[in-house]
């Protein structure tokens, strides 16, 4: 499994608590916010609505929150605009980190990305000097029980560049601009994806021990856990060792 898979594992784990459990309704409402904005409030035209509110129903998040979020995104409901943006920083040991957030406020989203990083041994960095470590992909992931051979046929012709089978999930990852023709295929395919998204995903990973990697891993909870922050991505290889360190804290 891929470090990004890795991480989504745990958070999803640590989600259980009532507190997680409300930083992750926050993120999947504006992800359906965004998504009902861009693409509409129809879930039978919109995939990518489509697959967030499937998120949503997933983490069972009640059907008012999600109502609510759609309604934000195409405008019957008033809420403050949402901006998205990409802040950059070094954690400890020189490891990359981008912070994507979605904030009503970019003052605020920024100072708290900054007190976070500082405070827990990293230094934020100018624009450029961490994301040329990243390549924007598609990521889709899907655990349920398919043929191997069909649902890599399926993902390459429509433009997959790659396609990997890991401990019972297929990761698939493609370039941006194949990235709908992919999910729409695999759709028609009847296969229902865990995860559908645009990631940024580490040219050349890094690997530390344990000790070190779990410092990292630190700093990026920390991170993740503000409000604003919707998805951290980081170059550091999350092994099958730290991943268990991880499970048993």
């Amino acid at each position: 499994m891929s470090g990004h898979s890795k991480w989504s594992t745990i958070k999803h784990k640590k989600a259980a608590s009532d507190a997680k459990r409300g930083k992750e309704f926050t993120r999947i409402a504006k992800e359906i916010t965004i998504a009902a904005r861009e693409g509409g409030g129809d879930v039978n035209s919109n995939t990518a609505l489509r697959l967030a509110v499937a998120k949503a129903r997933a983490s069972n998040m009640p059907k008012d929150n999600i109502d609510r979020a759609v309604k934000r995104g195409t405008g019957e409901l008033e809420g403050g605009e949402l901006i998205e943006a990409v802040y950059e920083a070094y954690g400890p040991h020189g490891v990359g980190i981008l912070v994507h957030v979605v904030t009503d406020n970019r003052n605020r989203a920024i100072a708290d990305v900054r007190h976070a990083v500082s405070k827990h041994g990293g230094t934020m960095a100018e624009a450029g000097a961490v994301s040329w470590q990243f390549t924007r992909k598609g990521y889709i992931s899907v655990s349920e029980s398919v043929d191997p051979d069909e649902l890599f046929m399926v993902a390459a012709e429509a433009g997959a560049d790659d396609v990997q089978f890991n401990d019972g999930v297929a990761e698939i990852y493609s370039d941006v601009t194949a990235f709908q023709a992919v999910r729409v295929a695999l759709e028609e395919a009847g296969v229902t994806p865990d995860e559908a998204s645009l990631v940024y995903e580490p040219n050349n990973p890094m690997t530390l021990n344990q000790s070190g990697a779990l410092q990292v891993m630190s700093l990026v909870e920390r991170i993740e856990d503000l409000d604003d922050v919707q998805d951290v991505y980081s170059t550091l290889e999350i092994t099958d060792e730290t991943l268990a360190a991880m499970e048993a804290a």
